[in-house]
């Protein structure tokens, strides 16, 4: 199985709301490694590699996130897996 990765910059209400935890514990399950992180404009962006199936079903999440999340858009950019990873790190 080739890896593969995506960097994700996701917009709406997705900080404050459990949303790196979400995102973290829904890799975890997945078997997806990389990172995630708050940014100081309000987003939340995502570093993500592994299996391309595991990776469409953690975009498919993410397109709605958390419970109490609200989110408006998702920008989707398919890269070249870094490697180097050894498990998702909130950061």
């Amino acid at each position: 199985m080739s890896k593969k990765g995506i960097k994700l910059k996701i917009y709406g209400r997705v900080q404050g709301v459990a949303f790196r935890w979400s995102a973290r514990s829904k890799a975890e399950d997945l078997n997806l490694v990389g990172w995630v992180k708050n940014v100081n404009d309000g987003t939340v962006e995502c570093q993500v590699e592994g299996g391309e199936v595991q990776l469409e079903k953690f975009l498919e999440w993410i397109k709605n996130g958390p419970r109490f999340a609200k989110v408006n858009e998702v920008k989707i950019n398919w890269e070249k897996p870094k490697g180097g990873f050894k498990e998702f790190k909130i950061i």
